[in-house]
């Protein structure tokens, strides 16, 4: 008997698969989203093809490959390191385990960045501080392409993974290895991003365990109740930024009028305002500077 081929037919259609692989995730209190996410990958449909084809049967091969990954999926491995991307902004990005997965919330600061450079000139200078995948300086450069975007990143490996990543999606982006505005000191920045590590150790216990067991906690957690980082870059950013100036950070939904204060004392002049997510919870602060 010859071995089976990539068009010959199983008898499980894509909605049986679907039906049981949820199943067995809802058994293990796992996200059932991961398991559209990984038959899209499987069958290389987008979501709508995939809602149209639910009574297409799967190929020989596409049940073998879901099913095996899908045995990875119970282990609460995230999904995007199984099927190694994820999308932002509109474009794929590779992501692995040491990166953290970009999220939707953040690409809201990219949005709020964007929407708010209006007042600088075309040619700024933006830095991506802790830039992990790459995600805001690709996508800020993608947007924004006369912006000069330098991205720093502790983690080398981070930092290899976010020049695959601005390879991918053709963007050109200064690299820079260093413990947060170390490789961007003693130059002026009329634009600094940043998603800092803002969460507190003792949150961990409530938790995914998708999280917490399988993404980089140096991208997760920070002391100080998640604010070390925040407290550091209000000491720090001053002296770098031009005084026509933007600075855009991602927080904690709780950290709003702690990080907004330490602003506001940092740049006394400034205009800084807590931005809500389209969850209505705060999720940014934006320090306009124009002193």
């Amino acid at each position: 008997m010859n071995d089976a081929t990539a068009d010959e037919k199983s008898n499980e259609k894509i909605y049986e698969a679907l039906n049981k692989a949820k199943s067995l995730l809802e058994s293990k209190n796992l996200d059932t989203k991961a398991a559209h996410l990984l038959m899209e990958h499987v069958t290389q449909k987008s979501g709508a093809s995939l809602l149209a084809d639910l009574r297409e049967p799967l190929t020989i091969d596409q049940q073998s490959a879901f099913w095996n990954k899908n045995e990875e999926l119970l282990t609460g491995k995230p999904v995007q390191h199984i099927i190694g991307t994820e999308m932002f902004y509109g474009l794929s990005f590779e992501v692995n385990e040491h990166v953290l997965i970009p999220r939707p919330e953040t690409e809201e600061l990219v949005y709020g960045a964007l929407e708010r450079k209006s007042n600088l000139k075309k040619e700024c200078r933006v830095a991506d501080i802790g830039t992990g995948s790459g995600a805001i300086a690709i996508a800020i450069k993608k947007e924004w392409p006369e912006a000069v975007v330098v991205a720093t990143d502790f983690s080398e490996m981070a930092l290899e993974t976010a020049r695959r990543n601005a390879a991918t999606n053709e963007v050109d982006i200064d690299f820079r290895q260093g413990d947060m505005t170390a490789p961007i000191a003693y130059e002026k920045w009329d634009v600094v991003l940043s998603n800092p590590p803002y969460i507190a150790a003792r949150e961990s216990a409530e938790m995914s365990r998708t999280v917490v067991d399988f993404e980089p906690h140096s991208a997760l957690f920070a002391e100080d109740d998640g604010l070390f980082f925040y407290k550091r870059l209000a000491t720090e950013l001053p002296a770098l930024m031009n005084r026509t100036g933007l600075i855009g950070l991602e927080i904690g939904y709780l950290q709003g009028v702690a990080v907004a204060d330490l602003f506001k004392k940092a740049f006394p002049k400034a205009s800084v305002s807590i931005i809500q997510d389209i969850n209505g919870k705060d999720r940014m602060i934006f320090c306009e500077i124009s002193e």
